[in-house]
């Protein structure tokens, strides 16, 4: 897997912005974003990912779906991920769980996505290292 895209929103934004690089510190989130918790993320809110060949299947543009890093995956490579230790690039990340849709991400889109991307919209991890994540950085699962 590769990060395809980075997404960050502004605290109080609904605005997402594109960018390269995203500085990820380790149980607190992406530096600028929204979800940043200068006090500490509660566990599995630091950083959030999502398959970009699910957000063709459903119509989503890029940073539609309010994740954060867009990968290019395959079948069920992401899921995967839950339960285990993993890098997106140099940084060691713990995937917690599926992320659903919520309802403020239908007021944002359309209709119907809710149902669509039910169990399908991505996942949430911790953030353990701190480091920078690229665009293009491979995604891969720890060796245990």
């Amino acid at each position: 897997m590769r990060v395809e895209l980075i997404h960050v929103r502004s605290p109080g934004s609904e605005e997402r912005r594109s960018v390269t690089t995203a500085e990820a510190i380790a149980g607190k989130g992406l530096k600028g974003d929204r979800y940043y918790f200068a006090d500490g993320a509660k566990p599995g809110l630091a950083l959030t990912l999502i398959d970009a060949e699910v957000l063709g299947e459903v119509g989503l543009g890029p940073g539609e779906s309010l994740r954060q890093i867009t990968v290019a995956a395959t079948g069920d490579e992401l899921r995967a991920l839950i339960g285990q230790r993993f890098r997106v690039g140099p940084v060691d990340c713990f995937g917690v769980e599926i992320c659903e849709p919520c309802l403020h991400l239908q007021k944002l889109t359309r209709p119907g996505i809710l149902k669509e991307l039910v169990h399908r919209a991505g996942i949430t991890a911790d953030i353990l290292t701190d480091g920078t994540i690229s665009v293009g950085d491979e995604v891969v699962a720890c060796q245990v």
